[in-house]
């Protein structure tokens, strides 16, 4: 989302009912539990590439 989009979103939920107020809630939820797994995936790849090109990293690095 770029921050025009969230702004509208947020205007919508201001706006919003209580029960659309809910639904916008856990569709945030779901994005931001989305989005951990993906970063989780990219550092995993990103750690696994590391090693196979011989790169150490330290633990100050991590």
């Amino acid at each position: 989302m770029n921050e025009e989009d969230i702004k509208v979103f947020l205007d919508d939920f201001k706006k919003a009912k209580i029960e659309q107020k809910m639904d916008m809630w856990f569709y945030a939820l779901d994005q931001e539990a989305i989005w951990d797994e993906i970063m989780d995936e990219m550092s995993m790849i990103a750690r696994i590439q590391l090693m196979k090109s011989g790169v150490k990293i330290s633990a100050e690095e991590e």
